[in-house]
């Protein structure tokens, strides 16, 4: 079963999740912005991904990032946390298998997963 950490109104998700509906594959849809992960899920993600760095999941590019003064130097608990409280600054979409995920950008991406 994949997990997707979805965002409806972002296009990359929602080509990602026709990928994976495409190829008949059992979905759990999560709207991570509203049903935001935890610092346990985000650190979980990020080893699944095998990202050292959780600005590699990061949308460094949001103004809160900018307003929250987050920067390369910041750590990487004040970073989880940061995702944590504020899951727009996490980048999207993220599919799982549980073992392992992929962002799917390109959406492409995650074809290793079905």
């Amino acid at each position: 079963m994949l997990t997707i950490w979805h965002n409806p109104r972002c296009t990359k998700s929602r080509q990602t999740l026709a990928l994976i509906e495409a190829a008949d594959q059992d979905v759990t849809v999560r709207k991570y912005l509203e049903d935001a992960p935890s610092t346990e899920e985000i650190t979980d993600i990020l080893a699944q991904l095998d990202f050292e760095d959780p600005h590699s999941l990061m949308r460094r590019g949001e103004a809160l990032y900018k307003e929250l003064g987050l920067k390369s130097e910041t750590s990487t608990e004040k970073l989880v946390q940061a995702m944590a409280d504020n899951p727009i600054l996490i980048e999207r979409p993220i599919v799982s298998d549980g073992r392992r995920a992929i962002i799917g950008r390109p959406p492409e991406a995650i074809k290793p997963l079905l």
